[in-house]
């Protein structure tokens, strides 16, 4: 842990967790605000991109400060870099530019392409489109032309008669739930789903319940469905790979859920088991 190189990485790692601190805490939670984390991505990738572009100075004073206070050897930037796999081929650059080339703007390079390869131009827009359907602040984010943005995308669950028709559905739906107060509490695509079916909306505006469930089928508004998938390996193991569906499924939820069943007593469990049926002995 003391070598010059790996003090740089420290650094160089510290500050890019940094900044991307509050994208991926943004991503994490449930109560996903879409075209807030779509900015989120948007603003992190131009702190990358500047940071790479002017950044070095700064961290090579911060790596600088950190080896002196802690006698860590420093290595002379403008003397000439020795790669040390092959010590006596000469390399023809300087220490700096295999810091800044080699090791600065390449982890960096990488980090920027990950965030555009998992936050393309498509992915973006869907994401931008779908946050229209929310119902928060009174529907304050609908925008009818992303919405029908949104339904091009989907060439064939809309065929073109009910594209023309969804045009005059979405001028009507707004002004329909907008004015029902039964509309005001929302906080989510999913409860406002709930609410259109509680309230038979759904049927007098099924063209726009269909997008709201396409939106509903994408897990793109949180990491519920990431982290779902990560606990396969805790309760999917070696010594329980048998087991069947149903109790598959039963687990899951049980262990996913585990905030919610925390609530749960264990007398309220044993009265449910004993109640299931007759029993020898009282649980």
């Amino acid at each position: 842990m003391r070598p010059y190189t790996f003090v740089f990485y420290l650094h160089l790692m510290k500050h890019i967790l940094g900044v991307t601190n509050t994208l991926c805490e943004a991503l994490q939670r449930k109560d996903q605000d879409i075209l807030n984390a779509v900015k989120l991505v948007k603003t992190t990738k131009e702190e990358l991109q500047t940071y790479q572009l002017e950044g070095f100075d700064s961290l090579l004073i911060d790596v600088t400060s950190f080896c002196e206070k802690y006698d860590i050897e420093m290595v002379n930037m403008e003397a000439v870099y020795v790669d040390p796999k092959n010590r006596r081929k000469k390399t023809g650059i300087t220490n700096r530019q295999h810091y800044v080339v080699n090791n600065f703007k390449t982890v960096l390079d990488m980090q920027i392409q990950e965030l555009g390869n998992r936050f393309n131009e498509v992915t973006t827009n869907l994401l931008i489109y779908m946050s229209s359907l929310s119902p928060c602040l009174n529907f304050g984010a609908f925008d009818k032309l992303n919405l029908l943005k949104l339904a091009e995308m989907y060439p064939c669950d809309f065929n073109f008669d009910e594209k023309d028709k969804l045009f005059y559905e979405l001028g009507n739906y707004i002004a329909n739930v907008k004015e029902d107060t039964r509309f005001d509490d929302l906080n989510g695509v999913s409860k406002l789903a709930k609410r259109m079916v509680e309230t038979r909306k759904h049927i007098d505006f099924p063209l726009v319940y269909r997008l709201i469930k396409l939106s509903l089928v994408l897990p793109v508004a949180t990491a519920s469905v990431e982290r779902s998938f990560s606990s396969m390996k805790h309760l999917k193991t070696e010594l329980r790979n048998r087991m069947g569906d149903g109790f598959l499924n039963d687990a899951y939820i049980c262990y996913i859920e585990r905030e919610f069943l925390q609530q749960v007593s264990i007398e309220d469990v044993m009265q449910r088991f004993q109640k299931m049926k007759t029993r020898r002995e009282q649980l």
